[in-house]
């Protein structure tokens, strides 16, 4: 996905398909990168940390999500601010819509790599 400018509609982003149950679609500007997500019930995106600032807002579905040592159950609504180098993970207990933003972007995402806790072992 590379770097755009001015307008585009979300829905004409191009799906990812990052596994059997998760897919995004990627916007990226220069300061920022903003991920939509749509993953199944069952899916698991195991402990991680990074680099990037994370915003995390629900759309629709429910998720238990811990957040350094904090956990909380999250549905359509929430949000979440996960702070750089902070480890985290969710559970998807049913299927989910959730919009993610980083600063600075991820390159691994751009690049249209998948990420090593979403892989399967």
């Amino acid at each position: 996905m590379p770097v755009l400018f001015g307008f585009k509609e979300l829905a004409t982003l191009p799906v990812e398909r990052v596994t059997d149950k998760i897919s995004r679609r990627v916007l990226a500007g220069k300061q920022c990168m903003m991920v939509w997500w749509t993953i199944k019930a069952g899916a698991h995106a195991a402990a991680h940390k990074h680099l990037h600032e994370q915003i995390v807002w629900m759309l629709k579905g429910k998720m238990d999500f811990r957040i350094g040592d904090e956990r909380r159950s999250m549905a359509g609504g929430d949000v979440a601010v996960i702070p750089s180098g902070v480890e985290h993970e969710a559970f998807f207990t049913e299927d989910t819509e959730v919009v993610d933003m980083f600063s600075p972007p991820r390159d691994d995402f751009l690049a249209g790599g998948t990420p090593t806790y979403m892989q399967k072992p």
